[in-house]
């Protein structure tokens, strides 16, 4: 019996060792497996992508979309550029106090309209006494000079005195009616009345304009020397205007000075105005690889300084553009596009640049289309039929 128990230990031994084995192998196994799975990259899934400008439709619908066969026109080369309304620099005056002094009253304010010859402000300047003492010292100077000379001439006819004399006499006389008149000068530019004299000095409008700038105000100073800005106001004359725009430095091969231009006003586009190019910049800008184009138009009265503007310029060479109907033209988040049959039941949305439109429900194609090629007549009806497929 105590042999028999003795092997039967034995063999329970030797089954749980081999049962141990048998599961350590298994999980190395395991673990084998599981690292080289999670080091190996899966499988790339290649999704085919279809061109979404493609619309194909039931082949039995192609005949709801007839086509139709661009033809062509002459027309002169167009480039349009957007700008500003600004004022004509050459028309533009500052209106200066020459006497120094302080602001005892102004008549006029900025964005107010005056005319030529209009007060515009008062100003009471020292100047204007100093300038009036020394006029009528000089008149004085001069009355005395002239009743010399009077004398002079009187002895000299005598005998009385030599050449010489007179001559100095006469040489004084003259000095003094130079000095009387540079006194009498000086009070014109003044502003001041050598009559009625006063040491408030009125300031006049040079032109008739609009007030663009005012640097005065009530107790400031006025006058090239005390003033922090010489210039109390700036009178433009608004009858014609600058149309300031923005061109491309590819596009200024197209333009020349003299060109005209047909300006369109972003506030009043009902009112379309013709200008000239008078200047074409020299200068590009460095970011945006443009030239600053000047046109010169007449204002109407409705032109404010700052507008927005497009200008439109007709060039003299003529070119050939496609023309479709206005139908076949889809106009879809700012871009123009078309459809292009590519054959069967298939068509291609094209980009197209879109130009004027013509009489007759026509328009323009200035690129993406040629003459002759045939495009969906009503675009509209087959985008939508391929969204709805």
């Amino acid at each position: 019996m105590r042999f028999f128990f003795l092997r039967q230990q034995q063999a329970q031994r030797s089954l749980c060792f081999a049962l141990a084995t048998t599961l350590s192998l298994l999980a190395v196994s395991g673990c084998k497996h599981k690292s080289e799975g999670s080091g190996a990259p899966p499988a790339t899934q290649v999704i085919p992508v279809t061109d979404m400008s493609l619309v194909t439709i039931d082949p039995k619908e192609v005949a709801k979309f007839p086509l139709t066969e661009a033809t062509q026109i002459e027309a002169t080369e167009a480039l349009t550029a957007t700008g500003s309304v600004l004022p004509d620099v050459s028309r533009e005056v500052p209106v200066i106090s020459l006497a120094n002094g302080r602001v005892v009253d102004i008549r006029a304010r900025l964005d107010d309209n005056v005319k030529k010859g209009q007060l515009l402000l008062k100003v009471q300047s020292p100047d204007v006494t100093n300038a009036f003492n020394a006029y009528l010292k000089a008149a004085n100077d001069e009355q005395l000079a002239r009743k010399a000379f009077a004398r002079a001439d009187d002895l000299l006819k005598h005998g009385a005195i030599a050449q010489a004399q007179w001559e100095q006499a006469e040489d004084s006389a003259k000095n003094a009616q130079a000095d009387l008149s540079a006194a009498e000068q000086q009070l014109k530019t003044l502003g001041v009345n050598k009559a009625h004299p006063s040491s408030v000095v009125n300031v006049y409008a040079p032109i008739s304009g609009v007030v663009v700038a005012q640097n005065v105000t009530n107790a400031a100073a006025a006058g090239v020397g005390l003033a922090g800005s010489a210039t109390a106001f700036t009178i433009a004359d608004l009858s014609r205007v600058w149309i300031v725009c923005d061109v491309y430095e590819n596009d200024i091969a197209k333009l020349q000075l003299g060109q005209e231009a047909k300006i369109k006003i972003n506030a009043f586009p009902d009112r379309p105005l013709t200008g000239r190019v008078s200047d074409i910049g020299p200068i590009l800008d460095p970011a945006l690889r443009t030239a600053k184009v000047r046109i010169e138009v007449a204002n109407p009265g409705f032109l404010k300084l700052g507008m927005f503007a497009t200008a439109a310029f007709t060039g003299k060479s003529k070119q050939l553009h496609a023309v479709v109907p206005a139908e076949a033209v889809l106009h879809l988040h700012d871009r123009d596009w078309v459809f292009v049959p590519v054959g069967g039941n298939q068509f291609k949305r094209t980009e197209v640049h879109a130009g004027r439109m013509i009489g007759g429900n026509q328009q323009e194609i200035l690129s993406g289309v040629q003459p002759g090629q045939k495009v969906v007549t009503h675009a509209l009806l087959l985008e939508t039929a391929g969204n709805q497929g």
